[in-house]
């Protein structure tokens, strides 16, 4: 005789403490791994949908035993150089519709105090253009002990920086992607086919709508960089992305947004850093090396993945891809429409 399925979900190490939730904004709960495998309450609560923000996803079981649950995962640890920024969209869509339903959704991760909560964060910024400091204020009210780690809490202010939405064009998120991309070449000493998108295209060939600015190489002219493609750092800047896993950035990042026009009005010339470039052949499988002119190869410069590079002004950046300003010219003629190699 078969025995009867028992609604009991256990795994040895699933010890995120005594199951853990609040509401808060009617129909939105932010809790830990405990309530998202609590059957029992799940039911009662009529919680019909689950985010789950973890390191592995919930048990199969709990969808054979809740059909109608509709759960999303994404994949990400607790670390301050992971990446949720770039699912705070899909996980707004995935919220919204849920209560845009008149359901009632659960955010979790394992005791859901920093993952799931940045993602709630994220979710109120949005939906009623909140300010971060407003929304993790409003979040906190709700649930006393939530903290996104540092580099959680700079996504979130970089967030509100871009509108509440994914802006390419921002230089932050630039530095925020590279950074990224950075961590992962330490690991595989080779760029992943994921981050391929960081490249830019070669700004020497043809295009439709050609940049009037462009940077030239001063011996033989080839087009080296357009100025979409220069990353400006202000002297003596502190790097937010290299200094994330620090208690300082934490205590600094929680505090209200500082006004900026206490900052030198002025970027600094001594170093063109860039994005990196499709012209540059040894970057996608080489952590550091020296940039070449492809055309005259003379050296305009050097990058470095990891190590980065130290400005004269102070500032260190890293990821680097810089030019030396005495090797190139800056141009503002639009003659950027021919091919050339």
């Amino acid at each position: 005789m078969a025995q009867k399925e028992t609604t009991n979900l256990i795994r040895e190490d699933f010890d995120a403490g005594p199951s853990s939730y609040d509401e808060i904004i009617p129909g939105l709960f932010l809790g830990n791994l405990t309530a998202a495998t609590d059957i029992e309450w799940l039911k009662e609560t009529k919680i019909n949908y689950i985010l789950t923000v973890d390191s592995c996803p919930l048990p199969r079981k709990i969808q054979g035993l809740l059909p109608n649950l509709i759960i999303k995962y994404i994949q990400v640890t607790d670390m301050p150089r992971e990446d949720l920024l770039t699912h705070f969209e899909d996980s707004y869509e995935f919220i919204d519709h849920s209560l845009q339903q008149n359901e009632k959704i659960l955010v979790h991760c394992y005791f859901g105090i920093s993952r799931s909560a940045t993602i709630v964060i994220a979710y109120l910024m949005k939906k009623y253009k909140k300010s971060f400091y407003d929304a993790f204020e409003a979040v906190k009210e709700k649930r006393r002990f939530v903290g996104p780690n540092a580099g959680f809490l700079a996504q979130l202010k970089l967030y509100e920086e871009m509108g509440f939405g994914v802006d390419n064009t921002n230089v932050q998120f630039k530095m925020y992607k590279l950074q990224i991309a950075g961590d992962k070449m330490r690991k595989a000493k080779i760029l992943p086919q994921n981050c391929a998108d960081l490249i830019k295209s070669d700004p020497a060939l043809a295009t439709v709508h050609p940049e009037p600015t462009v940077y030239r190489c001063k011996k033989c002219r080839r087009i080296i960089a357009s100025a979409s493609n220069v990353l400006p750092h202000m002297p003596n800047e502190r790097q937010i992305w290299r200094h994330i896993s620090t208690r300082k950035a934490s205590r600094e990042l929680l505090e209200p947004l500082q006004k900026r026009e206490q900052q030198p009005a002025e970027f600094c010339t001594k170093i063109l850093f860039v994005e990196p470039l499709a012209w540059m052949p040894d970057i996608t499988h080489n952590v550091e090396g020296k940039l070449n002119c492809p055309k005259c190869n003379t050296k305009l410069g050097s990058f470095s993945w990891i190590a980065g590079s130290q400005c004269p002004c102070g500032s260190k950046i890293a990821p680097a891809f810089y030019l030396v300003p005495s090797k190139v010219d800056w141009s503002n003629a639009v003659q950027n429409v021919q091919v050339t190699v």
